[in-house]
Protein backbone atom coordinates (compact mmCIF):
# COMPACT_ATOMS: atom_id res chain seq x y z
CA UNK A 1 0.00 0.00 0.00
CA UNK A 2 2.68 2.16 0.90
CA UNK A 3 4.64 1.70 -2.70
CA UNK A 4 1.01 2.57 -4.42
CA UNK A 5 0.86 5.85 -1.98
CA UNK A 6 -1.96 5.25 0.13
CA UNK A 7 0.57 4.26 3.04
CA UNK A 8 -0.15 1.85 5.43
CA UNK A 9 -2.88 3.41 7.31
CA UNK A 10 -5.03 3.12 4.64
CA UNK A 11 -4.60 -0.73 5.60
CA UNK A 12 -7.26 -2.03 8.01
CA UNK A 13 -5.86 -5.10 10.17
CA UNK A 14 -8.27 -8.19 10.81
CA UNK A 15 -7.95 -10.42 14.05
CA UNK A 16 -6.62 -13.78 13.64
CA UNK A 17 -7.55 -16.99 15.68
CA UNK A 18 -5.11 -19.38 17.51
CA UNK A 19 -3.86 -20.58 14.67
CA UNK A 20 -2.79 -17.21 13.51
CA UNK A 21 -5.49 -17.51 10.45
CA UNK A 22 -7.78 -14.72 9.67
CA UNK A 23 -11.02 -14.63 11.73
CA UNK A 24 -13.45 -14.35 9.39
CA UNK A 25 -16.34 -12.83 11.82
CA UNK A 26 -13.68 -9.90 12.76
CA UNK A 27 -13.43 -9.77 8.81
CA UNK A 28 -17.28 -8.94 8.85
CA UNK A 29 -17.54 -6.78 11.41
CA UNK A 30 -14.39 -4.56 9.76
CA UNK A 31 -16.25 -4.31 6.86
CA UNK A 32 -19.45 -3.34 8.20
CA UNK A 33 -17.75 -0.56 9.93
CA UNK A 34 -15.90 0.32 7.05
CA UNK A 35 -19.10 0.39 4.82
CA UNK A 36 -21.04 2.69 7.43
CA UNK A 37 -17.97 5.06 7.41
CA UNK A 38 -18.51 5.55 4.35
CA UNK A 39 -14.98 4.20 3.41
CA UNK A 40 -14.54 2.13 -0.06
CA UNK A 41 -12.64 -1.14 0.50
CA UNK A 42 -10.11 -1.85 -2.49
CA UNK A 43 -9.51 -5.20 -1.49
CA UNK A 44 -9.44 -7.62 0.65
CA UNK A 45 -5.73 -9.27 1.48
CA UNK A 46 -5.91 -12.93 2.53
CA UNK A 47 -2.57 -15.39 3.39
CA UNK A 48 -1.92 -19.07 2.46
CA UNK A 49 1.28 -19.53 4.19
CA UNK A 50 2.33 -16.70 6.43
CA UNK A 51 6.16 -16.52 6.90
CA UNK A 52 6.44 -17.86 10.40
CA UNK A 53 3.57 -19.87 11.33
CA UNK A 54 2.93 -20.89 7.81
CA UNK A 55 -1.18 -20.25 8.42
CA UNK A 56 -3.85 -20.56 5.77
CA UNK A 57 -6.65 -17.99 5.89
CA UNK A 58 -10.06 -20.30 5.59
CA UNK A 59 -10.11 -18.69 1.81
CA UNK A 60 -13.29 -20.39 1.01
CA UNK A 61 -15.10 -18.81 3.78
CA UNK A 62 -13.25 -15.68 2.23
CA UNK A 63 -14.38 -16.11 -0.46
CA UNK A 64 -18.11 -15.86 0.16
CA UNK A 65 -17.97 -12.91 2.33
CA UNK A 66 -16.00 -11.19 -0.44
CA UNK A 67 -18.17 -12.15 -3.45
CA UNK A 68 -21.37 -11.00 -1.21
CA UNK A 69 -19.91 -7.57 -0.95
CA UNK A 70 -18.54 -7.43 -4.47
CA UNK A 71 -14.92 -7.07 -3.00
CA UNK A 72 -11.85 -7.80 -4.86
CA UNK A 73 -9.79 -10.96 -3.06
CA UNK A 74 -6.53 -11.34 -3.32
CA UNK A 75 -4.64 -14.66 -2.09
CA UNK A 76 -0.61 -13.91 -0.91
CA UNK A 77 0.54 -17.55 -2.07
CA UNK A 78 3.72 -16.73 -1.99
CA UNK A 79 4.64 -19.55 0.43
CA UNK A 80 1.55 -21.80 0.43
CA UNK A 81 0.90 -22.04 -3.19
CA UNK A 82 2.72 -25.19 -3.65
CA UNK A 83 0.00 -27.15 -2.21
CA UNK A 84 -1.63 -26.67 -5.44
CA UNK A 85 1.04 -30.00 -6.66
CA UNK A 86 0.55 -31.63 -2.98
CA UNK A 87 -1.23 -35.18 -3.69
CA UNK A 88 -1.86 -34.55 0.63
CA UNK A 89 -2.63 -31.51 1.46
CA UNK A 90 -4.02 -29.45 -1.62
CA UNK A 91 -7.04 -29.48 0.72
CA UNK A 92 -5.12 -26.93 2.56
CA UNK A 93 -6.12 -24.67 -0.54
CA UNK A 94 -9.92 -25.05 -0.65
CA UNK A 95 -11.73 -21.74 -2.13
CA UNK A 96 -8.00 -20.98 -4.11
CA UNK A 97 -9.98 -21.39 -7.02
CA UNK A 98 -12.33 -18.56 -6.04
CA UNK A 99 -10.03 -15.52 -5.45
CA UNK A 100 -9.79 -12.36 -8.07
CA UNK A 101 -5.62 -12.69 -7.97
CA UNK A 102 -3.21 -14.91 -6.17
CA UNK A 103 0.83 -14.30 -6.05
CA UNK A 104 3.37 -17.20 -5.87
CA UNK A 105 6.83 -17.18 -4.73
CA UNK A 106 8.68 -19.97 -7.06
CA UNK A 107 11.87 -19.71 -5.20
CA UNK A 108 10.06 -20.84 -1.99
CA UNK A 109 8.51 -24.40 -2.10
CA UNK A 110 8.65 -24.65 -6.00
CA UNK A 111 12.94 -24.58 -5.13
CA UNK A 112 13.59 -22.29 -7.76
CA UNK A 113 16.76 -19.91 -7.43
CA UNK A 114 15.83 -16.21 -6.35
CA UNK A 115 14.03 -14.66 -7.83
CA UNK A 116 11.11 -16.64 -9.94
CA UNK A 117 7.66 -15.52 -8.86
CA UNK A 118 4.60 -14.63 -10.26
CA UNK A 119 0.79 -12.45 -9.88
CA UNK A 120 -1.98 -14.43 -11.13
CA UNK A 121 -5.22 -13.02 -12.73
CA UNK A 122 -8.35 -15.17 -12.51
CA UNK A 123 -9.56 -13.34 -15.10
CA UNK A 124 -7.27 -12.44 -17.74
CA UNK A 125 -8.97 -8.94 -18.86
CA UNK A 126 -7.56 -7.38 -15.70
CA UNK A 127 -4.32 -7.61 -17.52
CA UNK A 128 -5.73 -4.91 -19.67
CA UNK A 129 -5.62 -2.79 -16.85
CA UNK A 130 -2.39 -2.76 -16.24
CA UNK A 131 -1.56 -2.33 -20.37
CA UNK A 132 0.70 0.31 -21.35
CA UNK A 133 1.63 1.14 -24.91
CA UNK A 134 4.35 2.20 -26.17
CA UNK A 135 5.91 1.43 -29.96
CA UNK A 136 9.88 0.51 -28.63
CA UNK A 137 7.98 -2.28 -26.60
CA UNK A 138 5.24 -3.61 -27.88
CA UNK A 139 4.23 -2.34 -31.06
CA UNK A 140 0.54 -3.58 -32.37
CA UNK A 141 2.38 -4.80 -35.94
CA UNK A 142 4.31 -7.11 -33.52
CA UNK A 143 1.47 -8.01 -31.98
CA UNK A 144 -0.48 -8.68 -35.26
CA UNK A 145 2.44 -10.92 -36.34
CA UNK A 146 2.07 -13.09 -33.27
CA UNK A 147 5.10 -11.72 -31.02
CA UNK A 148 3.76 -12.11 -27.60
CA UNK A 149 3.22 -9.26 -25.76
CA UNK A 150 4.54 -9.24 -22.15
CA UNK A 151 5.19 -6.10 -20.95
CA UNK A 152 1.24 -5.93 -20.51
CA UNK A 153 1.72 -8.89 -18.28
CA UNK A 154 4.55 -7.35 -15.75
CA UNK A 155 5.43 -4.42 -14.27
CA UNK A 156 9.10 -4.81 -15.25
CA UNK A 157 9.92 -4.39 -18.76
CA UNK A 158 13.34 -5.64 -18.83
CA UNK A 159 13.43 -8.78 -16.90
CA UNK A 160 15.09 -12.22 -16.81
CA UNK A 161 14.15 -14.98 -18.25
CA UNK A 162 12.88 -16.57 -14.70
CA UNK A 163 10.33 -18.83 -16.21
CA UNK A 164 12.80 -20.99 -17.96
CA UNK A 165 14.05 -22.54 -14.48
CA UNK A 166 10.73 -23.03 -13.44
CA UNK A 167 9.94 -24.62 -16.90
CA UNK A 168 12.93 -26.84 -16.69
CA UNK A 169 11.92 -27.74 -12.91
CA UNK A 170 8.55 -29.32 -13.74
CA UNK A 171 9.58 -30.71 -16.61
CA UNK A 172 12.74 -32.72 -14.82
CA UNK A 173 10.79 -33.22 -12.13
CA UNK A 174 7.26 -33.63 -13.36
CA UNK A 175 4.36 -33.23 -11.17
CA UNK A 176 4.03 -36.42 -8.86
CA UNK A 177 8.15 -35.76 -7.99
CA UNK A 178 7.44 -32.34 -7.02
CA UNK A 179 4.02 -33.55 -5.40
CA UNK A 180 6.39 -35.92 -3.02
CA UNK A 181 9.03 -32.92 -2.12
CA UNK A 182 6.35 -30.75 -1.07
CA UNK A 183 4.50 -33.35 1.21
CA UNK A 184 7.91 -34.41 2.69
CA UNK A 185 8.15 -31.38 4.22
CA UNK A 186 4.72 -30.87 5.66
CA UNK A 187 4.79 -34.60 7.05
CA UNK A 188 8.19 -33.54 8.29
CA UNK A 189 6.87 -30.61 10.23
CA UNK A 190 4.39 -32.55 11.73
CA UNK A 191 6.83 -35.52 12.91
CA UNK A 192 9.45 -32.84 14.56
CA UNK A 193 6.31 -31.06 15.85
CA UNK A 194 5.74 -33.99 17.76
CA UNK A 195 9.29 -34.60 18.91
CA UNK A 196 9.61 -31.08 20.25
CA UNK A 197 6.43 -32.08 22.31
CA UNK A 198 8.13 -34.87 23.74
CA UNK A 199 11.07 -33.54 24.87
CA UNK A 200 11.00 -31.80 28.24
CA UNK A 201 13.46 -28.87 27.68
CA UNK A 202 11.71 -28.06 24.66
CA UNK A 203 8.26 -26.21 23.88
CA UNK A 204 6.07 -26.32 20.83
CA UNK A 205 5.28 -22.58 20.17
CA UNK A 206 2.69 -23.30 17.76
CA UNK A 207 1.08 -26.67 15.52
CA UNK A 208 2.62 -26.25 12.01
CA UNK A 209 0.50 -26.25 8.94
CA UNK A 210 3.20 -25.95 6.44
CA UNK A 211 6.76 -27.31 6.78
CA UNK A 212 7.98 -24.59 9.05
CA UNK A 213 8.26 -25.35 12.95
CA UNK A 214 7.84 -22.75 15.56
CA UNK A 215 9.32 -23.72 18.73
CA UNK A 216 11.32 -22.43 21.91
CA UNK A 217 13.93 -23.63 24.17
CA UNK A 218 12.75 -23.74 28.12
CA UNK A 219 15.11 -25.47 30.14
CA UNK A 220 13.95 -26.97 33.57
CA UNK A 221 16.08 -24.52 35.41
CA UNK A 222 14.31 -21.35 34.05
CA UNK A 223 10.92 -22.49 35.82
CA UNK A 224 9.23 -19.78 37.07
CA UNK A 225 11.72 -17.19 34.87
CA UNK A 226 9.93 -14.61 33.58
CA UNK A 227 9.07 -14.18 29.80
CA UNK A 228 12.09 -11.53 28.86
CA UNK A 229 14.33 -14.18 30.44
CA UNK A 230 13.15 -17.13 28.15
CA UNK A 231 13.25 -14.64 25.32
CA UNK A 232 16.56 -14.14 25.47
CA UNK A 233 17.93 -17.17 25.90
CA UNK A 234 16.10 -18.25 22.61
CA UNK A 235 17.75 -15.45 21.25
CA UNK A 236 21.71 -16.48 22.24
CA UNK A 237 20.79 -19.59 21.51
CA UNK A 238 19.95 -18.69 17.91
CA UNK A 239 23.15 -16.55 17.53
CA UNK A 240 25.59 -19.09 19.89
CA UNK A 241 24.82 -21.51 16.94
CA UNK A 242 25.34 -19.26 13.92
CA UNK A 243 28.21 -17.98 15.24
CA UNK A 244 29.46 -21.63 16.03
CA UNK A 245 28.93 -22.74 11.92
CA UNK A 246 26.83 -25.41 13.58
CA UNK A 247 23.66 -24.18 12.38
CA UNK A 248 21.32 -21.49 11.75
CA UNK A 249 18.14 -21.80 13.24
CA UNK A 250 15.99 -18.63 12.87
CA UNK A 251 14.89 -16.64 15.74
CA UNK A 252 11.30 -14.59 15.27
CA UNK A 253 8.60 -13.60 17.09
CA UNK A 254 5.29 -15.11 17.59
CA UNK A 255 3.07 -13.27 19.69
CA UNK A 256 4.89 -11.70 21.33
CA UNK A 257 6.89 -15.27 22.03
CA UNK A 258 10.84 -15.90 20.68
CA UNK A 259 11.03 -18.49 19.42
CA UNK A 260 13.22 -20.35 16.95
CA UNK A 261 12.43 -21.72 13.74
CA UNK A 262 12.69 -24.79 11.69
CA UNK A 263 12.23 -24.30 7.88
CA UNK A 264 11.81 -27.92 6.71
CA UNK A 265 12.31 -27.82 2.76
CA UNK A 266 15.12 -30.33 2.34
CA UNK A 267 13.58 -33.66 0.51
CA UNK A 268 16.77 -35.93 1.64
CA UNK A 269 16.31 -34.76 5.42
CA UNK A 270 14.73 -37.17 7.95
CA UNK A 271 13.34 -36.83 11.56
CA UNK A 272 16.94 -38.76 12.68
CA UNK A 273 19.03 -35.66 11.27
CA UNK A 274 16.54 -32.64 13.03
CA UNK A 275 16.80 -34.72 15.98
CA UNK A 276 20.59 -34.29 16.00
CA UNK A 277 20.20 -30.67 15.38
CA UNK A 278 17.34 -30.29 18.44
CA UNK A 279 19.70 -32.00 20.38
CA UNK A 280 22.26 -29.24 19.47
CA UNK A 281 19.71 -26.54 20.43
CA UNK A 282 19.36 -28.19 23.69
CA UNK A 283 22.79 -28.56 24.40
CA UNK A 284 23.56 -24.87 23.53
CA UNK A 285 20.84 -23.52 26.03
CA UNK A 286 22.98 -25.32 28.96
CA UNK A 287 26.35 -24.51 27.80
CA UNK A 288 24.76 -20.75 28.14
CA UNK A 289 23.40 -21.14 31.44
CA UNK A 290 26.07 -22.44 32.32
CA UNK A 291 28.18 -19.50 31.97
Amino acid sequence: MALMGLGYRSVTLVKTDEFARMDVSDLQAKIAQAQANGEQIMAIVATAGTTDAGAIDPLRDIAGIAAEHQIWLHVDAAWGGALLLSEQYRDYLDGLELVDSVTLDFHKQFFQTISCGAFLLKDARHYELMRYQAAYLNSEFDEEHGVPNLVSKSLQTTRRFDALKLWMGLEALGQKQYAAIIDHGVTMAKNVAEYVKSQPTLELVMQPQLASVLFRSRPAQMAGSDAAAIALLNQRVGDALLASGRANVGVTEHNGVTCLKLTLLNPVVTLDDVKVLLNLVERTAQELLAQ
